[in-house]
């Protein structure tokens, strides 16, 4: 099985929620490969490590720093997800980095479903950039 998308899919037919539904595991899986090659630790260490990556304030501050590159396309998908009617808000985070950590995962799953695999580098590259 191939990790990469061997034909894109038609992404302006779903959802953002279905966006975000994918994006989520694309911004996981980065963050657990750049975890695991920075170190060989304990399995425990690397999920708590790599929670405080994908929680929903992280997430938030994370697009916060891509907004400016972002093409028109993409902002606009990311306000699709930021705005989309979400079920819930988990009790451990605000509404707003909730929304703003959904328009991330939609970003990151539209990305993904179409191919961009190169760009999606470049965006979680500029995200663990240090300042």
């Amino acid at each position: 099985m191939n990790l990469l998308i061997e034909k894109p899919a038609d992404v302006s037919a779903l959802s953002p929620l279905t966006l975000a539904f994918v994006g989520d595991t694309v911004f996981d899986l980065l963050t657990r490969a750049e975890l695991v090659t920075e170190a060989n630790r304990p399995v425990n260490d690397l999920h708590k490590a790599s929670s405080k990556r994908v929680c929903a304030a992280a997430q938030a501050e994370s697009i916060r720093k891509i907004l400016p590159i972002l093409t028109e396309d993409e902002t606009a998908v990311f306000k699709r997800g930021r705005n989309a009617h979400t079920g819930g808000i988990p009790k451990n985070a605000s509404s707003a980095d909730y929304h703003y950590a959904t328009g991330l995962e939609s970003l990151f799953g539209w990305l993904y479903l179409k191919g961009e695999i190169g760009r999606i580098n470049e965006l979680y590259g500029e995200i663990r950039r240090e300042d």
